[in-house]
This record gives C-alpha cells, sequence and structure tokens, in this order.
C-alpha cells in the first residue's frame, strides 16, 4: 500500500470543502422548511439528568483520558503479530438463520412500522399525544433507537432483517440506474447528520404526528433511491439507517456470513479496511461519533452559553444550530485528518496520510458505541416497561403518566461504556496497525495520533454524559 506523497492528501481541509458544503446546504434547506414548526424541544424523551460527580470534574476527566493513553502503553507490549492476527481472525462456530426467523423478523420491521404512522397519525384523536403514552415516540426512540440500534454493536446487524423499507423495496421494480461513484457514503453522511438536526431543532421527541411524519418523508425518500439505484445498490451505499447499522455491526460479536451468523471476537470486524475505500467512508464513521455528541452536547449549560451572546445580537438560533453541526462535524473530522498526517510523521511511511485515515478511522466506531450506549441507556431502561404496556393495548394506555424510575447504578454503566468502547477502540487500531506495518515500531509509532483523538472524544464524551442537560435552548 505504500506509494509516493500527493499534495491532495497533504490537503484533507480541501477535500473535504465541497462535502461540507453539500451537507450544509441540505441543512439549511431543511431548516428553512421547518423553521415555522422549530418551536421548545421539551427533552421528554433526552433521558434523565446524570448524578452529580463527587470529585473535581478536571480530575474525573483527566483520569478517563489518562486510562484510554494508558491502555495504549498496555497495548504496546503486545507485539506478537501472530498472536494479534490470530485473534483477528479467530472464528467460532457459526448459526444457521432459518428463513422462519428471516421473515418473522421481516414481519416484525413491518408491524413496527405500521404502528408507528398509525399511531402518530392518530394521535390526538384515537391515541394520546403526550409523547411518553404514544406508541409511535414510544417505538421510535425506545423500541428502535434505544434497542435495535444498541443490538447492532452488542449483538449485530439486526436492522439489516428489520428493516421495513428495505422489506418494501424488494419486490418494487427498479429502474437500475448506474450509481454514481462520486456521490459514494456521502448521501449517507448529510441524512445522517440530516436526522440528528431535525431531531435536535424541532420537538420530533414529544409530537407523534410530526415523528410519523418525518419517518413517512423518511420512507418515500429512500424507497425512491431503491427504485432508481435498484434496493442492493441504495441500502448498501446511500441509505443512512441502513449504513449507520452496518457500521455498528463491523465491531458486532455476530458477522452475516453465507451460511448463517458466524462468532467472532467484539471488534474484529473493524480492523478491515476493505469497507473504507475512500474520504466519504471515513466520513461516514465520523458522523456516526458525532450524531451523538451533537445530540448531548446542545442540552448543556455551556452551549446555551456559547450561544447566548449571538442570539441576543440577533442571530438566528437555527443559523447557530447549523454551524454547529457543520462546524463540529468538520473539527471531527479534522481531527482524524491530523490523526493520519501525524502517523505518517511518526510511523515515517511513504503511505498517504489519507490512506491512514481510512486504515484507522473504523476504530472510532467503537467508540460511538460506548457513548451510544452510554447516551441512551437511562432512558431506554426507563421507558421500557411503559413501551411494553401501550403496545399491548394501544388504543387504552394507562391514563396516569408513568413514573420513569431508573437504577441507581446507571450512571456508573454509561461512564463504563464510554471507557469500554475506546479501549476496544485502542485494540482494533493496534491490530490495524500490525496488519499495516511489519515493523513492530512503525506499527507502535502510527498510533501516536489517533490515540490522541481518542483520548479528546473520551473526555468530551465522559464530560457530556457527566453533565447535566435538558432541552436545546432558543428554540
Amino acid at each position: 500500500m505504500d506509494g509516493p506523497r500527493t499534495d491532495a492528501a497533504d490537503e484533507p481541509s480541501r477535500r473535504l470543502a465541497r462535502p461540507v458544503r453539500v451537507v450544509a446546504v441540505a441543512v439549511v434547506v431543511v431548516a428553512g422548511t421547518l423553521a415555522g414548526r422549530a418551536v421548545a424541544h421539551s427533552g421528554g424523551l433526552r433521558g434523565v439528568a446524570p448524578e452529580s460527580l463527587t470529585v473535581p470534574t478536571w480530575l474525573f476527566l483527566a483520569t478517563g483520558g489518562g486510562v484510554v493513553g494508558a491502555s495504549f502503553l498496555l497495548a504496546s507490549f503486545v507485539t506478537d503479530r501472530s498472536f494479534v492476527r490470530r485473534l483477528d481472525t479467530w472464528r467460532g462456530p457459526t448459526l444457521s438463520t432459518g428463513r422462519v426467523l428471516r421473515l418473522s423478523g421481516r414481519a416484525l420491521g413491518l408491524v413496527g412500522l405500521l404502528v408507528v404512522l398509525a399511531s402518530g397519525f392518530a394521535a390526538g384523536s384515537v391515541t394520546p399525544t403526550d409523547p411518553i403514552r404514544n406508541a409511535t415516540t414510544l417505538v421510535v426512540w425506545v423500541g428502535w433507537w434505544g434497542l435495535v440500534v444498541a443490538a447492532t454493536y452488542l449483538v449485530g446487524d439486526v436492522w439489516a432483517t428489520l428493516d421495513p423499507f428495505r422489506t418494501v423495496a424488494g419486490p418494487l421494480p427498479s429502474l437500475d440506474r448506474s450509481y454514481p461513484d462520486a456521490l459514494g457514503s456521502w448521501p449517507a453522511v448529510a441524512g445522517l447528520l440530516l436526522l440528528v438536526f431535525v431531531e435536535v431543532v424541532t420537538p420530533l421527541a414529544d409530537d407523534p404526528r410530526l415523528l410519523a411524519t418525518v419517518v413517512a418523508a423518511y420512507g418515500v425518500a429512500t424507497l425512491a433511491g431503491a427504485v432508481v439505484f435498484g434496493a442492493e445498490t441504495w441500502f448498501g451505499r446511500g441509505d443512512p439507517l441502513a449504513r449507520l447499522a452496518r457500521a455498528y455491526g463491523r465491531i458486532a460479536p455476530l458477522e452475516r456470513t453465507a451460511d448463517g451468523l458466524a462468532v467472532r471476537l467484539p471488534g474484529s470486524g473493524a480492523t478491515s479496511a476493505a469497507w473504507v475505500d475512500g474520504r466519504d467512508d471515513a466520513a461516514l464513521v465520523v458522523a456516526v461519533v458525532f450524531a451523538t455528541t451533537y445530540d448531548g452536547f446542545v442540552g448543556t449549560g455551556l452551549w446555551q452559553s456559547l450561544a447566548r451572546p449571538f442570539v441576543a445580537a440577533g442571530v438566528p438560533p437555527l443559523v447557530l444550530y447549523v454551524a454547529l453541526l457543520v462546524g463540529g462535524f468538520g473539527l471531527f473530522y479534522a481531527g482524524l485528518a491530523v490523526a493520519g498526517r501525524l502517523a505518517r510523521r511518526t510511523a515515517a511511511t511513504y503511505l498517504t496520510p489519507a490512506a491512514l485515515v481510512r486504515r484507522f478511522a473504523p476504530s472510532l466506531l467503537a467508540i460511538a458505541a460506548g457513548y451510544h450506549l452510554a447516551h441512551t441507556l437511562g432512558t431506554t431502561l426507563s421507558l421500557l416497561p411503559t413501551t411494553l404496556a401501550v403496545l399491548a393495548a394501544p388504543l387504552t394506555p394507562p391514563v396516569a403518566p408513568p413514573t420513569l424510575v431508573v437504577p441507581s447504578w446507571i450512571g456508573g454503566v454509561g461512564i463504563a461504556a464510554v471507557l469500554g468502547g475506546h479501549l476496544l477502540a485502542i485494540w482494533i487500531a493496534h491490530t490495524a496497525a500490525y496488519e499495516l506495518f511489519p515493523d513492530r515500531m512503525q506499527a507502535i509509532r502510527s498510533q501516536y495520533g489517533i490515540t490522541l483523538v481518542m483520548v479528546a472524544y473520551t473526555m468530551v464524551a465522559l464530560w457530556i454524559v457527566t453533565t447535566p442537560g435538558g432541552a436545546p435552548p432558543y428554540l
């Protein structure tokens, strides 16, 4: 893979400029469309405020970053290349997935979609408008965002079977237009950022009818993509939710094969760079990491303080949220690009920074998974009994609002999830480096940059998880 240096590879910011502009334009267009609906997000399903820390915040964050740095030092002692390769390629027994199981999963996905649409559009007439008593809100945020997404990285890519839009797209006729190579994964990147933006700036979590409308609009858009380019092509490259699930599935212990599901060690599916073949795929990984960070950061007091002088000066809040989305995503990607440049320098290799970015980017998926679990676990567990009760009797939900009870150990599990995700990311990067470089010290030195990025991500994630949050301000 070694090759000559190229000026283009040394300028990641220039390469990122056009895609960022595309994302920005898409977000601005939707922001303008939704401006009339952008009322205050009540934060009813944004989770329960974390417990206060009993140690200074700076000490806690420094300790978390130190744990990641120390884990890199410990991983550096594992220099037996054959041992690393055996762990990475180990596969357990293959679990058969019968036709009945696959059909049952598809049927479950279709039923879930029908419940979301029916309960959402009937809100106020047949079903309650209260988000924590409406099946639409509970199925989407507890069932899908809390349980299904978590299952994709804790178990395997279950969304590939459950996805109702993929099921509907299967029998539809296709125009079989050639998918432009220039598009790559950028539709999925823009779509993922757009979805999290819409969730933040609208009362999506608190308005079942609006939520059902967005789900229906998403379905129309993704089915249109499947009809134009073919279902396999669109869901393999352009669909945001399918690409999100496939990316998370890379760190899961179950791998889908032609014979069924193969057992593997967690994270071993992310060590291969075969599926990250361009800056668009690397940007998709960054978008997965940044999406949950953005959703958590906008509810903090720091964001409120940063935005206050601009709002007082007359800057529309939506403009600030767009700027934070595009600027934050660009900052996260820039951190990865810097890691690639630093890896090239410290490893003394002729591999371009872009090639090194593609090789180390998949390790960040473990970070995203850990933060997602920490971000959603409390809300999911507290609302799961209510969700099951509402689904059991969707037309006669409990009259009294449910009492949200979060176990006292949730805060500790969230912190452990963040740190665990980062430790797994260190090992994935370590494995990738040993596959890439023949010299042991060269492999170790190549990880300096990505480790620094991981330490920074760790401290940001831990700060957000342990900071009392609320609804995004000024909307």
